[in-house]
């Protein structure tokens, strides 16, 4: 449910405070114990590091190591280091990643079942993935997932694409509107009986 006053960015602060958080530490020290029950399940996105393993026929001379440029289905283009561009299918090739875990030092899991119920059923992972997570899969203990990055607003390019992608109606879209038509300059005009924003002299929108 909406509540009153709320934009996007705090509703995605207050859905980040209800989920649980691990020290990465705890989480490395459970998979040193376990290994086999933990399972990364990042899906590739675009940007990604790659390396080619299984080139097309025809293409054996090609360099290996690329860069995934576009996602369209389970086809990914891929452009190679060498400049030829191929298009493979996700077990073609393999991710390059820095570490076995996240670059950042703390890592969550979701406190709701429906959010459960959204990576399960909703192509959830798939969508954390294209907003920059790292997700592992516990075979008892379910999702655990951290950002890779520092040095930057997590809520600008993680939790608040998140939380559209998750489909979340927290914030209240009068709150939201205002904010945003602050933020880009825009003021309250009225035009005839309307109430519209405009920045300048040019109409933006009407006022919700």
């Amino acid at each position: 449910m909406a509540k009153a006053g709320m934009t996007i960015s705090d509703a995605a602060h207050e859905w980040v405070r209800e989920m649980n958080a691990y020290p990465q530490e705890m989480i490395e020290t459970l998979m040193q114990a376990k290994p086999d029950d933990w399972h990364e399940v990042t899906m590739p996105r675009v940007c990604d590091r790659v390396y080619v393993y299984n080139l097309p026929d025809g293409c054996e001379d090609y360099d290996p190591n690329g860069e995934i440029e576009n996602i369209v289905g389970d086809v990914y283009l891929i452009n190679l280091e060498d400049g030829n561009t191929i298009e493979l299918g996700a077990d073609d090739f393999e991710v390059e990643r820095d570490s076995i875990l996240p670059m950042w030092g703390w890592m969550w899991s979701f406190s709701d079942s429906a959010d459960d119920y959204f990576m399960d059923e909703l192509d959830g992972i798939k969508k954390m993935s294209e907003c920059g997570f790292r997700i592992y899969e516990h075979d008892e203990w379910g999702y655990f997932f951290g950002i890779d990055g520092c040095g930057y607003s997590f809520y600008d390019e993680h939790w608040i694409p998140l939380y559209k992608k998750r489909g979340l109606q927290w914030h209240d879209p009068k709150a939201e509107q205002e904010y945003r038509m602050r933020m880009n300059g825009c003021e309250k005009k009225k035009l005839g009986t309307k109430e519209c924003w405009f920045k300048g002299d040019e109409f933006v929108e009407e006022v919700l």
